[in-house]
């Protein structure tokens, strides 16, 4: 408990992470099950997804569930969400976390690396975002509360060296896309109490991160702080967002970025 005797606490509610198995995922998991809510994962295709909401359960002592589902199927993601709020809800927030990204250079991507990229990191953050929004005004909920991942990248472009991008201009404009998504959901939604905020992770060290050691030194030259993030230390405005105490934030972008 900090100092002023204030602490967070989502007990009795139910947080929906989708990619939350690995990465900043987890570690957004793992946050909202030490501030006492059920934990409902969100995955597509990993083999331990499962086994982590047991861990999770298990040493948080909430309820953690793994459901498989591919985020860019609307259909698919409406029946999941409504499978959670029946089995572990109510549903009291969402951090739509999950994303995927494609480097290479503009003149070798095509229309199926547009479609996979943003098929996740927009239109998957919209279907569930949609689907809970639908859950919350159907039963009158107020307070609900999104969080999106987005990135540093949805207003930089990123470089690994002086004069040399990093080659990914479908992430990065799909963040920027995501960003402003959220401030349109923000404004849809006030009326029926739903706030909706990003996230913006700067270089964040996660087990899919593979940077090489002259790159990763520039980028931590670059960096005010010097080093990459802990993806720990990118739970810490998430849940604050997830909480009463951000009642009065929506519609945000949030850099957590050293």
């Amino acid at each position: 408990m900090a100092p002023n005797g204030y602490v967070i606490d989502l007990t009795g509610g139910c947080i929906v992470v989708t990619g939350g198995n690995r990465g900043i995922g987890l570690e957004i998991s793992k946050a909202v099950a030490r501030a006492g809510a059920s934990v409902a994962i969100i995955y597509k295709a990993s083999q331990d997804a499962e086994d982590v909401a047991a861990q999770i359960e298990e040493r948080y002592g909430v309820k953690a569930q793994a459901y498989k589902c591919d985020v860019g199927d609307a259909s698919l993601v409406t029946k999941t969400v409504s499978k959670i709020e029946t089995e572990l809800g109510p549903i009291s927030g969402l951090v739509a976390n999950a994303g995927i990204t494609i480097q290479k250079p503009a003149l070798e991507l095509n229309t199926q690396d547009f479609q996979q990229i943003y098929n996740v990191n927009v239109l998957g953050v919209f279907n569930v975002a949609k689907s809970v929004a639908k859950v919350w005004i159907d039963r009158q909920f107020k307070g609900g509360s999104i969080v999106v991942t987005s990135s540093m990248s949805s207003r930089i472009y990123n470089r690994k060296g002086p004069h040399d991008p990093i080659t990914q201009v479908f992430y990065n404009s799909s963040k920027a896309a995501v960003t402003n998504l959220c401030k349109g959901l923000a404004a849809e939604w006030a009326k029926h109490s739903i706030r909706v905020n990003a996230i913006a992770p700067g270089y964040v060290d996660t087990d899919i991160v593979e940077v090489d050691p002259k790159v990763r030194q520039y980028i931590n030259d670059t960096v005010p702080v010097g080093r990459f993030a802990k993806p720990e230390e990118i739970t810490g405005q998430t849940i604050l967002l997830l909480s009463e105490y951000a009642s009065y934030m929506t519609g945000g972008e949030y850099l957590i970025d050293g």
